[in-house]
């Protein structure tokens, strides 16, 4: 087994370096230590993404930019001195081991004298720029276009809060016919009922879910409230057609199941093989029946036109309202790669919803707070179909509802 911090600096360098998921970098990366040590491992190269454009910015006044390795080990010992509470000595100690280990010897004078640096001057940093839209893009590295926006939006308080806002915990839900009740009362934790969606159970406290018989039985999935309100965003569902044109990795589909007591229609396409795979394995498990198909949302297909009583577009976005659960969708992302995602969601906007029937319900959804992906979409959609109505619209905001950062627009086909 690896050690943790080994492990841990080997994901940083795959993830901030080589542009590997997080999900699945650290899925791997606990698959070869400690099971004890799986939540630390976790954390720390969590904390140390969202941390790492700062701490850039506090060692360019230390030292020098150094090479792959070294960076991101300053960057994980600096978030343990900073962030995570770990005692100096004992960061500064491992951290020197663990750059001598990897082969880095006549580095660590540079890791120790710095990181002692840190520690010495923890309350005389340097200062950030005034500017806000610099100073919050440094702190919290996310993109100054999408600060920008935010301030715009919701000003500079509520914008700091957004990006700042901690993990909101796990939330599950049964799967019909299990109900919520039977769920709470067979969970080997405490949870408390969520407020936003009452099938919804918020964890006291972490379990090993995928390895529990309430989830392997297929009476357990977890899904976030904000997902969960998009699926209702539809309405009623028992009897009806529904299509879910993006639907990978099937967790709306499976809850637009459990909703309709297994009596709604459903249609679930996705672009990529291995993503139906995951989807009909999950659908498998859930005891979900569904028509599932490889299918490229953004392209018309006129057997379906007019097929459905409902669609729900939950169209590929940049992800910004999942900020506080996976810290590296700040990441790589500039003003370009959300001007393309905005085409391609007007072309799956314009596609679908040819599949509705007259007076049936379009919903258009994202996982992101930005408006140019949200409102502007929904306007311009509108404005190219006088077809359809906009009845409700809504952005879901951690730090207003405690729920990730999801938006949906309900609108109907006349």
């Amino acid at each position: 087994m690896l050690n943790v911090r080994r492990a841990a600096l080997t994901t940083l360098v795959r993830i901030l370096e080589d542009g590997a998921y997080a999900n699945l970098a650290l899925k791997e990366a606990a698959s070869a230590v400690e099971p004890k040590d799986v939540p630390y491992l976790y954390a720390l190269v969590n904390e140390t993404i969202a941390r790492a454009s700062y701490l850039d910015y506090i060692f360019a006044h230390f030292c020098k930019r150094q090479k792959r390795a070294v960076r991101n080990l300053l960057r994980m010992a600096g978030t343990e001195l900073l962030y995570l509470n770990t005692p100096a000595h004992a960061a500064i100690d491992e951290a020197v081991k663990l750059c001598r280990s990897i082969g880095k010897k006549d580095s660590c004078g540079l890791v120790n004298a710095v990181l002692r640096r840190l520690d010495r001057e923890r309350d005389a940093l340097p200062p950030l720029p005034e500017a806000p839209v610099e100073r919050l893009s440094i702190l919290y590295g996310v993109p100054a276009f999408l600060v920008s926006e935010w301030i715009e939006t919701y000003g500079e308080a509520e914008t700091e809060a957004l990006m700042s806002h901690p993990p909101l915990g796990t939330v599950v839900r049964a799967q019909y016919p299990f109900t919520a009740e039977e769920l709470r009362k067979a969970l080997p934790v405490a949870s408390s009922p969520c407020s936003l969606d009452p099938n919804g159970l918020r964890l006291s406290e972490g379990f090993d879910l995928a390895n529990h018989p309430l989830f392997a039985s297929g009476k357990l999935a977890v899904q976030g409230e904000g997902a969960m309100l998009i699926c209702r965003a539809l309405g009623d569902v028992r009897g009806i057609t529904v299509l879910d044109a993006c639907a990978a990795p099937g967790g709306k589909s499976a809850y637009l199941a459990s909703l309709s007591e297994n009596t709604a229609k459903i249609t679930a396409w996705e672009l990529r093989p291995h993503r139906k795979e995951l989807m009909d394995k999950a659908f498998a498990r859930l005891h979900v029946s569904a028509q599932t198909d490889c299918r490229d949302a953004a392209v018309f297909d006129p057997a379906f036109e007019s097929a459905f009583d409902a669609v729900l577009l939950d169209v590929p976005c940049s992800g910004f309202g999942l900020l506080s659960e996976k810290p590296d969708v700040r990441l790589h992302k500039d003003e370009n790669a959300v001007n393309a995602l905005t085409d391609a969601q007007d072309t799956i906007l314009s596609a679908c919803c040819r599949y509705v029937k007259p007076t049936g319900v379009l919903v258009y959804a994202t996982c992101t707070i930005s408006r140019r992906e949200n409102e502007d979409r929904v306007r311009a959609f509108l404005a190219a179909h006088p077809d359809y109505t906009l009845e409700e619209a809504r952005q879901l905001l951690p730090t207003r509802d405690g729920t990730d950062g999801f938006y949906y627009a309900r609108m109907r086909r006349s």
